[in-house]
């Protein structure tokens, strides 16, 4: 049986000292503590690749743009950051493939959840703006920025600690990516009560009051359409689905927040199961049911192709922020040339 050699005076295992797993650099003394599953990876790094791919497509085909873009771009990200693990199954070892892991795993998630806020506008647009407590529009200028607030932060707490020479200069990374996976949180969290806060007064409005007759026919078109929109049962189906995918991306951002508390190379981070399940698989299954449940097709409000194929031009409304479309068919669209809540 080989000895295992002696180690140089003052030398320890580090990114910079070991190429690759041997006697001296053992795999438990990186930072995972463990190799990656390196098929899973290769699993994982497609499966997000495939998801991105068909997300473009369909925002190409139903013109959903902006949400397409937000979710496929994290999906890439994703695709990014697995391809490290998997380069890090074949050693563990290889520094560029950690910093590649660490940067583009913790960044793709945060995209994701910008296309869910880019949804809440629109179903208040299209249900009833009116139970809204602001307006639709704020959405989108509060959360998505407060959401790229949560991608700054954790960007430059990754970078730091990837490029990282130091202990101290790594605990400042790591300090860096919780602030801003914390902020993910409450940001998300605060979406969550926002969003069920209306569709609650939604479903009490639609409960209670199914019609609405007025002297403004315009006004009778408008109820009546959201009242048809909230009884489709396409578009609950999408507010099922969405409900799930916030859920999993919640769950995620929990998880992320528990690995990080310990620093680097904690239990918890050590622990390849814990981050399948609840990193990969939930930030996974968030990806696959928004691309399986586009919205242009369970909510083709959203979508431009919609909006350009049964209303009216764009009017200055629109343009800052609120679609003033009108209706090609009374029990499928709404009329959106109301004036929008001061």
């Amino acid at each position: 049986m080989e000895s295992v050699p002696s180690l140089p005076p003052g030398w320890y295992p580090s990114y910079d000292t070991c190429p690759e797993v041997s006697p001296w650099c053992p795999v438990e003394a990186t930072t995972l503590g463990y190799a990656p599953i390196k098929s899973l990876h290769i699993f994982l790094a497609a499966a997000y690749g495939v998801l991105g791919a068909v997300t473009l497509g369909l925002g190409i085909l139903y013109q959903t743009w902006e949400f397409s873009l937000a979710v496929a771009v994290g999906c890439f990200l994703e695709l990014i950051g697995y391809v490290g693990r998997a380069r890090m199954g074949i050693n563990p070892w290889d520094y560029d493939a950690f910093r590649m892991q660490i940067v583009a795993i913790i960044l793709g998630p945060t995209l994701v959840c910008i296309g869910l806020y880019l949804t809440l506008r629109h179903i208040v647009i299209h249900l009833n703006r009116d139970l809204s407590r602001v307006r639709p529009r704020i959405y989108p200028t509060f959360f998505i920025p407060a959401d790229i607030s949560c991608l700054v932060i954790q960007g430059v707490g990754g970078g730091i600690a990837a490029a990282a020479e130091t202990r101290s200069l790594l605990k400042h990374g790591n300090n860096l990516i919780m602030a801003g996976i914390s902020l993910q949180v409450a940001v998300l969290a605060f979406f969550g009560i926002a969003a069920f806060d209306y569709l609650w007064r939604a479903r009490r409005f639609f409960t209670s009051f199914p019609s609405i007759p007025s002297s403004d026919p315009a006004t009778n078109e408008k109820h009546r359409a959201g009242a048809l929109l909230w009884t489709n049962r396409k578009f609950r189906v999408w507010l099922i689905v969405l409900s799930i995918a916030y859920a999993a991306l919640m769950v995620r951002c929990i998880y992320r927040i528990a690995e990080m508390a310990g620093g680097w190379g904690n239990e918890i981070m050590q622990d390849e199961p814990s981050f399948i399940v609840l990193e990969s698989f939930m930030v996974l299954v968030a990806c696959i049911l928004l691309t399986m449940f586009p919205p242009g097709y369970f909510f083709p409000q959203m979508g431009r192709r919609w909006r350009r194929g049964g209303g009216r031009e764009s009017t200055g409304s629109e343009r800052e922020g609120e679609s003033a479309m009108g209706s090609g068919s009374a029990t499928e669209v709404e009329v959106e040339g109301m004036g929008e809540k001061v």
